[in-house]
């Protein structure tokens, strides 16, 4: 056996094995090869699909070597998960296994861990995305999946990296897997969708490809279905700055077993795909850029819709990510502008009180029973953003729902889409029944228009239109969500259907919530009147980074438990608020605020816990539950060696101690 320790990654050979295979390494990787830019984690993977993954990635490890790994030592007593999770992550090469490097903080209902009990994928500029196991302590690579064979770039995938000429001496190849050199910013991942049910996966990518995948067990060689989806809907006056497209292969492929793709959709102008969101039992995939956002049909492989959402004055969302230089003046000048605003406003704040005034309501306070009186909570100033701003058509969140949208009589599916500049737009779908799935397309249908505002929430009739929710101060929507009647946010797709929860309840009013990074919101439907809010900016001056429903459960009673809202602020706090009430109930410091990309990577877990990125490859865990807890637990057993004296033929005998 040859070990080699290189400046980026541990490669073991099997030197006893004809051809010299390397060993596949069971906990260690090359942790800096490239950043991960994406994860998604998916709690809970039904068994089948668990072991369809599993036995598509073994198929991948053909090379490795049969040794088992040289060293060992140690018991583990961690005890076995009790569910199968995943974890799919992107990176911006050939990617590496993230590891902890450090505890969380420690603090009443905190519980750090070294490494995520779900599964997640993660994201690369190659390409691939990685599926991870997180149901244990340490993070097992189980599945790699590349995407690059759709298209046709400069490297062909197939090439022979191994070849040499027959009179070279001695005979190379390349071992390991770090390569700085195959990477393609326009191949970088940037959102993934994997429904654990149907074995669906979409994936988007940097230049606005968006790729439909199913699971196959057997190797298939076929042609991926290309559709092109053109957001600006042909207006005029614009014109793309930033990369070209990717260019697809027109004829069959080959793909091996596991996951391959059958449609491809191109976004032009061919942005950054910036939201995601995948319904399998409807078979329709959302997809949404800086531009606007689309609807898909990836059964009949049509396109169903596209929406517009681009300001006429927001021309940085024309010039591409390669183009900063405009964008940092116009930043600036908007800064700026800020700053004299908040100047102005602050001087034609009313005068203070006269003597007498202030004498007077210090009089009024004395009385008795004032003093017990519960007062409001002062409240930050916070300016308006203009319509002006950049980006405010930059599509944060997409989300589906089959609630009440045309009148309380009636539910029928849905979709919502939330903006940077505050917007909530809600189309209503007409989705045929399976029997009729293939023959009939389906349809959205555009409602009413409103206009709600932030603080009161009135409402007015627009006309027709697309139905839409215009927050006032204009803050990014970063998360949209709909309570059924109980107050309980709706399941996930199929999740009714494999009897793994509840049928929402349809018969009382269904409510909306709306999560910008100022405020909480919650909305009746389908009237879309104001019901209740909490302000968070102006009461806490953080802004909300991260939202997603978590569920607590009980350690007691198995069959207890209460969804709430897990949420990351800027400031790197980690705030749990109750659903629908919007109380907050705790709040930890979990992550730096300094830390920018550690807040910007954070990622929350159906069951409480969590993950940021300490590192470009490096990610710490933490859990907001008490009953889902990975933490590692090990046991090694040393032994003192025989203490050897002059003149004895042995030292004294020690029994073994045990070390934790």
């Amino acid at each position: 056996m040859l070990v080699v320790l290189a400046e980026e990654e541990l490669v073991v050979i099997d030197l006893q094995t004809a051809g010299w295979p390397p060993v596949q390494l069971p906990y260690l990787a090359s942790l800096h090869c490239s950043a991960i830019t994406c994860s998604h984690h998916v709690s809970n993977i039904p068994l089948k699909l668990w072991e369809r993954i599993i036995a598509a990635g073994s198929r991948q490890n053909s090379h490795f070597s049969t040794m088992e790994w040289p060293i060992d030592g140690g018991t583990s007593l961690t005890p076995a998960p009790p569910q199968r999770d995943l974890l799919l992550t992107g990176i911006c090469g050939v990617g590496a296994e993230p590891e902890v490097d450090k505890p969380a903080p420690g603090c009443p209902g905190w519980h750090p861990s070294h490494t995520w009990q779900a599964g997640s994928a993660h994201r690369h500029e190659d390409g691939t995305v990685r599926f991870w196991d997180a149901s244990g302590v340490c993070l097992r690579l189980l599945y790699k999946l590349s995407t690059v064979h759709v298209f046709l770039t400069d490297t062909d995938p197939n090439e022979n990296l191994n070849a040499q000429g027959e009179d070279e001496w001695p005979p190379l190849r390349k071992v390991g897997s770090f390569d700085p050199y195959s990477d393609d910013p326009r191949l970088g991942i940037q959102k993934i969708f994997l429904c654990k049910y149907s074995g669906y996966l979409a994936v988007a990518g940097t230049a606005g490809q968006v790729l439909v995948l199913e699971l196959n067990d057997e190797a298939a060689e076929q042609t991926v279905e290309q559709v092109e989806a053109d957001l600006l809907q042909d207006q005029e006056g614009y014109r793309w700055k930033g990369h070209e497209r990717l260019a697809a292969r027109s004829g069959p492929v080959h793909f091996e077993p596991g996951f391959q793709p059958f449609v491809l959709v191109q976004c032009q102008p061919p942005a950054v795909v910036t939201s995601l969101a995948l319904h399998s039992e409807w078979r329709l995939v959302a997809f949404g850029t800086s531009h606007g956002f689309g609807l898909f049909d990836h059964q009949q492989q049509r396109q169903v819709f596209v929406k517009c959402t681009l300001h006429p004055s927001d021309q940085l969302a024309l010039e591409g990510p390669l183009s900063r230089v405009k964008s940092l003046k116009k930043s600036l000048r908007q800064s700026f502008r800020r700053m004299r605003r908040s100047r102005v406003s602050s001087r034609k704040r009313p005068p203070a009180g006269t003597p007498g005034e202030v004498q007077e309501g210090s009089a009024k306070a004395e009385r008795p029973g004032l003093q017990n009186m519960e007062l409001a909570p002062v409240q930050r100033k916070i300016e308006a953003r203009s319509a002006e701003d950049s980006f405010t058509g930059f599509v944060r969140t997409l989300y589906f729902a089959d609630t009440y949208l045309r009148d309380s009589s009636r539910h029928c599916p849905s979709l919502w889409a939330g903006t940077n500049g505050g917007t909530v737009y809600a189309f209503s779908l007409r989705v045929p029944p399976a029997e009729r799935r293939m023959d009939e397309p389906v349809r959205a249908e555009q409602g009413e228009c409103w206009a709600g505002r932030a603080e009161d929430a009135r409402a007015a009739w627009a006309g027709a239109g697309t139905k839409e929710i215009q927050l006032m101060h204009r803050a990014p929507v970063v998360g949209i969500l709909v309570l059924d009647g109980h107050s309980v946010p709706l399941p996930e797709p199929l999740e009714v259907a494999h009897d793994l929860s509840k049928s929402p309840d349809m018969q009382g009013s269904h409510q909306l919530l709306v999560v910008s990074e100022e405020q909480f919101k919650v909305f009746t439907l389908p009237k879309v009147s104001a019901k209740l809010k909490l302000k968070l900016t102006a009461l806490e001056g953080s802004r909300v980074r991260r939202v997603s429903v978590a569920h607590f459960g009980s350690r007691r009673a198995e069959d207890y438990g209460e969804h709430h809202l897990a949420v990351l602020t800027n400031l790197g706090d980690i705030q749990v608020v109750s659903l629908p009430h919007l109380k907050p109930q705790v709040r930890y410091s979990c992550i730096r605020r300094e830390d920018v990309s550690g807040i910007a990577s954070c990622v929350f877990t159906k069951y409480g816990q969590g993950f940021y990125l300490i590192s470009p490859s490096e990610f710490e865990r933490f859990s907001l539950s008490t009953k889902w807890l990975v933490e590692p637990r090990c046991l090694v057993d040393s032994a003192e060696t025989k203490n050897h004296r002059p003149g004895n033929r042995a030292g004294p005998k020690k029994a073994p101690s045990r070390a934790r």
